[in-house]
């Protein structure tokens, strides 16, 4: 009996950098397991977010949530199922599950993996997977690990989780930090600043990625760089060049033995 691919959606926060600046990558994975190893449908990279306008804080929860929806409308796209699944277009932070429609192909449904990431509340991991129900993913899910739910209550606050996906909690830091201290400010945000991000501008920022994301998620694989190659072995002499080197060594050493004699 054959049965189909368990999938899972693989939230990895994977350490990375370039020489000497060392960040966090986030990468979010469709992958189903096989025998020879977990083979990868489909993959979305934080690091791919700049091409969608989103230029600083590569590391925060409304990057992950970003990553999450550039997967799921990636892979939606690559089963032609992106129309049909279009998810919860309206930033609302609240709870949204994806169902199969009547007459289409079944929602396609897959299972977080968090793999070695503490799967604490507000965790990145879980930005991830809102962005990717969110996207059209079904992953069954609750709202007790975003950000915004209270423990003690046991109640869930959208507009907390809404905030988080938008970067107004960032946003909102960054004016505090520069009412209290602008040298701190300044220096902890130098990158807001040099790339022209304000606490004003964040949220049109991320909502302006959503958009782009679910124009065009489809990867775009780099043109392949001609390289030359370098030989670096000695070339081959010709017979000619041989015995001609033969003749200088020749010379020279009957050189060397006459200043001897003398």
């Amino acid at each position: 009996m054959h049965l189909p691919p368990n999938y899972n959606s693989t939230a990895l926060i994977a350490k990375g950098g370039k020489r000497l600046q060392h960040f966090y990558l986030g990468s979010f994975e469709i992958a189903y397991a096989k025998i020879e190893g977990d083979m990868i449908v489909c993959a979305a990279y934080s690091h791919e977010l700049p091409k969608y306008g989103i230029t600083v804080g590569l590391t925060n929860y409304a990057a992950a949530y970003c990553t999450g929806l550039l997967l799921a409308r990636r892979l939606l796209n690559k089963f032609g199922l992106d129309k049909i699944y279009e998810g919860q277009v309206e930033i609302t932070g609240d709870e949204f599950n994806v169902e199969s429609i009547d007459g289409q192909p079944s929602a396609f449904t897959c299972y977080l993996d968090a793999g070695l990431a503490r799967t604490t509340t507000g965790n990145k991991v879980f930005g991830a997977l809102k962005g990717a129900v969110d996207g059209g993913l079904s992953i069954p899910h609750s709202t007790k690990r975003f950000p915004g739910y209270d423990t003690e209550s046991k109640e869930f606050n959208a507009e907390v989780h809404r905030k988080h996906i938008l970067g107004l909690n960032v946003a909102e830091y960054m004016r505090l930090l520069m009412e209290e201290d602008e040298e701190a400010y300044k220096k902890q945000f130098s990158r807001f600043i040099k790339n022209g991000v304000t606490s004003e501008s964040m949220e049109g920022m991320y909502r302006k990625a959503h958009a782009t994301i679910r124009e065009n998620p489809v990867h775009e694989k780099k043109p392949k760089r001609e390289v030359k190659k370098k030989r670096w072995n000695r070339a081959k002499l010709t017979l000619g060049q041989r015995k001609d080197r033969v003749a200088q060594k020749k010379a020279s050493f009957l050189r060397a033995q006459a200043a001897e004699e003398d």
